[in-house]
């Protein structure tokens, strides 16, 4: 639902935060995986910060993002269980598809 307004110069204002939130309420829940038996849980692609989905969308930087998301205790975990980069483009490929998105789509960019 959308509400307006009138801003002081007296243009419109269309208010988005119920639409937005409806969205955000809609999201699939987290995704818990288990590769060479480390388990770990990633929120839904769309539910990360603006700069987050930009960073995950191309697959350039998964690394850099499951960093980020799961800390470094975990990523020694990955390190410990012999991960290698497939694996990583692997997790990023099945988090894009669980989150609705098709591989290299990045919800954060215009679709081409």
């Amino acid at each position: 639902m959308t509400t307006t307004k009138k801003a002081a110069v007296g243009r419109e204002v269309v208010s988005l935060d119920a639409l937005a939130k409806q969205r955000r309420d809609a999201l699939p829940d987290p995704t818990t995986y288990d590769l060479w038996g480390v388990e770990f849980t990633l929120p839904p692609i769309k539910a990360l910060s603006f700069e987050l989905q930009e960073r995950v969308g191309d697959l350039n930087d998964s690394a850099g993002v499951l960093k980020e998301i799961l800390g470094e205790a975990k990523i020694k975990e990955m390190y410990a269980a012999g991960y290698q980069f497939g694996d990583i483009e692997l997790i990023a490929e099945e988090w894009q598809k669980r989150s609705g998105l098709e591989p290299g789509e990045s919800p954060a960019s215009p679709a081409s």
